[in-house]
């Protein structure tokens, strides 16, 4: 590969550093009431913008419950479904022991479409997330990957030329959209290949 100045590494969250599985909210669900698992997967189906809505706040974090906690029959309390709902991930510890390697000689960023819940109740609890020097979060930015104001935020940031910037994501339209920008990036399919990626750019 031709050489290239990389100064940042920047990491999407969910499918590359946490792994994460709706079935465990379900199940959880389905010891409430039987069936109520199979309730909110249909709800999740049906009102994926929704979903996405609340990821880039335009529908508030007291709505999207209002909207699954009735779509549940009110079978459980907000409190209730926020734990539930945020204790779905699993680290990948393969990738996380990357970080203190990466941190030593580039900037780190964590770039992520997320939402409160999952922070506040989930992944917030990663002593990992400490080796970031920024957090570029959906919910909070108000923008969603693949936009490209989204990146721009990063580079606001960093102040680094947009062709210094690696992303490691698992969503092949936001690593594409990474290179349109200048960026250069890797489709995150595993943990040997991104090793091979990232020795084949000189980075291990």
């Amino acid at each position: 590969m031709e050489s290239r100045k990389y100064s940042v590494i920047v990491f999407d969250l969910g499918k590359v550093l946490l792994d994460f599985d709706y079935g465990i909210l379900t199940a959880k669900l389905d010891k409430v009431e039987n069936g109520l698992g199979e309730k909110f997967t249909d709800f999740y189906k049906q009102h994926r913008h929704e979903y996405r809505d609340f990821e880039s706040a335009r529908i508030s974090e007291k709505e999207f419950l209002k909207r699954v906690l009735a779509a549940l029959d009110h079978k459980v309390d907000a409190e209730t479904f926020c734990q539930m709902f945020g204790d779905i991930f699993t680290p990948n510890e393969d990738v996380v022991s990357l970080l203190p390697i990466f941190k030593k000689k580039y900037t780190l960023i964590l770039l992520s479409n997320t939402n409160d819940i999952h922070r506040r109740y989930g992944w917030q609890k990663y002593d990992f997330i400490k080796q970031f020097d920024h957090l570029v979060l959906s919910h909070e930015a108000g923008i969603v990957k693949p936009e490209e104001e989204i990146y721009k935020l990063v580079e606001d940031f960093t102040h680094k030329p947009a062709e210094e910037h690696l992303f490691i994501d698992d969503t092949s339209v936001n690593t594409d959209e990474a290179i349109t920008l200048g960026w250069d990036a890797i489709n995150f399919v595993g943990y040997a290949n991104l090793v091979s990626e990232l020795k084949n750019r000189a980075i291990l």
